[in-house]
């Protein structure tokens, strides 16, 4: 839970002090808390950022590694943040934000629990054609390497595919690629 989200359930401070001293409490992140005594989180990363950043969801080369559909390790947690949106200002761990507008922020985005947190991901398919779209930022390869590990793990959804890609406006790019390996 976040700090602020304890204090409103009636948790009176200097009890919240307590429990974090006392080792009750664990700190997974900055204002981010959870009792000591569950099991370790599977994701911390993940788990971290969706609790301080509820309105971004997780992208590109983060939610490729999600789905598995990459060999990269992704070494920030890649946030798409709809335009115009507060920045977070997260100190562990590191966070690369993408800026998104209109459907291409909106469409493909999915709820998992993740330990006890609600993360938001992109779906395969629309994390597909955004690596398409942001090629020039996180390079071409890995953008094809998702592409074919999207054909051989997955049941290949080509409507989907192409939808997604007409959305972030890279349908002509993407439509050379997806016929060679088909």
């Amino acid at each position: 839970m976040r700090y602020s989200e304890i204090i409103a359930t009636g948790v009176p401070e200097r009890a919240f002090r307590t429990m974090v001293s006392e080792g009750l409490l664990e700190r997974v992140a900055r204002g981010v808390y959870r009792l000591a005594d569950l099991p370790p989180l599977s994701a911390p990363d993940l788990a971290a950022v969706a609790a301080r950043v509820p309105s971004g969801v997780i992208c590109l080369i983060s939610a490729l590694s999600f789905h598995e559909l990459t060999t990269q390790i992704p070494h920030e947690v890649y946030v798409a943040l709809e335009n115009h949106a507060w920045t977070p200002r997260i100190d562990f761990p590191p966070v690369r934000v993408f800026w998104y507008t209109g459907r291409a922020f909106t469409e493909g985005i999915e709820e998992h629990r993740v330990d006890e947190f609600t993360v938001r991901v992109y779906s395969p398919e629309k994390t597909v054609a955004d690596c398409f779209k942001f090629r020039n930022k996180i390079g071409l390869d890995v953008a094809l390497e998702a592409l074919k590990l999207y054909r051989e793990r997955r049941k290949i959804n080509v409507d989907k595919l192409m939808e997604y890609a007409r959305v972030c406006r890279v349908e002509r790019i993407m439509r050379p690629y997806l016929e060679a390996i088909l």
